[in-house]
């Protein structure tokens, strides 16, 4: 069996994911990917427990041997990041109690970078993914980034964050 891979892009109204399969030879496949979304009416507890329990069955069901995480960042505008670092924690702290795996963590820029442009928007990446995966279509949402993360972290790349 090849290792799969784990891609995740963190947040507290939506999470993206993405399983990855390593190939011998040639390009990874895409196994699976979506999101997970929480309802802005619920108390911000609530949301981290959906966020906990959803990420916990897809690493039950999948079983991944790596993941990778983008890392936030924040530049001008913080007004998300409290909920946004939470989330991050929480998809952290499944990851290594479910799994025992230390998550590659990646900036954005690097991991886009790897796909071809560091300030590549949600469109732009879902059209180098098309090309690079042969895919007729792909919605544009938080999965195409948790795609491109976890094949930036399949291909080798690091950012020595921890």
């Amino acid at each position: 069996m090849n290792p799969i891979w784990l891609g995740v892009d963190p947040g507290l109204a939506i999470v993206g994911w993405a399983i990855l399969e390593e190939a011998p030879m040639g390009e990874p496949l895409i196994i699976d990917c979506g999101t997970i979304e929480t309802a802005k009416e619920l108390t911000t507890p609530e949301r981290l427990l959906e966020i906990e329990k959803d990420i916990s069955e897809l690493l039950q069901e999948f079983q991944p041997q790596h993941i990778a995480i983008e890392m936030p960042f924040f530049g001008r505008s913080i007004k998300a990041a409290g909920g946004v670092l939470q989330a991050f924690g929480v998809i952290n702290l499944v990851c290594y109690r479910d799994t025992g795996i230390l998550p590659v963590y990646l900036h954005q820029s690097s991991w886009k970078c790897h796909l071809g442009n560091g300030k590549a928007k949600k469109k732009d990446v879902a059209d180098m993914i098309q090309v690079l995966f042969g895919l007729e279509s792909l919605p544009i949402d938080d999965s195409v980034d948790a795609i491109g993360i976890g094949y930036a972290g399949l291909c080798g790349l690091r950012n020595n964050i921890s």
